[in-house]
């Protein structure tokens, strides 16, 4: 039971149901309980590859939390979320129109590259020993801290008003939705994720991973 597993994570789990549902299926198949982890978190609502490890593999963590990944994304253009994706409460931003399409291909060149982000305050992300997201689902306010990551690669996959749908290559420690935020920052529009699908981490590729049944 020492293995790496892939899992093509669905919407509407977390990565901890997914290792929670593993560990279950596996315990039930040999007769004992069995250690089961992530090897990086995927939020709820987005999709795609999930590496977990199982037994002594547990210990290798954080060699995988280091390596590269690869995302589809899908923002919204025009609106605002308060965690920045479709979970959280949205606004739309008053008196923008649509943006040209020259503009967003200005704003994802200025976008790739080593670039500072600031930490989403819903996030795991401990802050004085709290989470970040219970702070913030409590209404505390925090200074978020901010970190350099690199965006190797930020595609164009399709636009059409308001939804700009991207495909990126980062580094470890980058998030997504603050891409899309920063994006929608940058096109004075606002923007939030409506779509993020993880498809590829360091060599492992979600075509090669397991669906799991809800």
């Amino acid at each position: 039971m020492n293995e790496i597993l892939l899992i093509d994570k669905p919407a509407g789990i977390s990565s901890f149901g997914v290792v929670a549902k593993v560990r279950r299926r596996l315990s039930e198949e040999v007769g004992h309980k069995v250690k089961v982890g992530h090897t990086g978190t995927l939020d709820p609502f987005a999709t795609g590859l999930l590496i977990l490890l199982t037994g002594k593999a547990t210990k290798r963590s954080n060699e995988f939390l280091k390596l590269d990944k690869w995302y589809e994304a899908t923002i919204r253009l025009g609106a605002e979320s308060t965690t920045g994706d479709v979970e959280g409460e949205i606004s739309e931003t008053t008196g923008v129109s649509e943006v040209h399409i020259d503009a967003v291909k200005a704003a994802l060149e200025k976008f790739t590259g080593k670039i500072e982000q600031k930490v989403p305050q819903y996030s795991a992300v401990k802050i004085n020993g709290r989470r970040a997201y219970d702070l913030a689902r409590k209404g505390v306010e925090v200074e978020m801290p901010t970190r350099k990551v690199e965006v190797y690669a930020l595609e164009l996959v399709s636009y059409k008003w308001p939804d700009l749908k991207i495909r990126c290559h980062v580094s470890s420690g980058t998030y997504i939705r603050a891409l899309g935020k920063d994006i929608g920052k940058e096109l004075g529009v606002g923007g939030y994720l409506t779509e993020l699908r993880r498809t590829r981490v360091g060599d492992y590729k979600v075509e090669d991973a397991k669906k799991l049944g809800l």
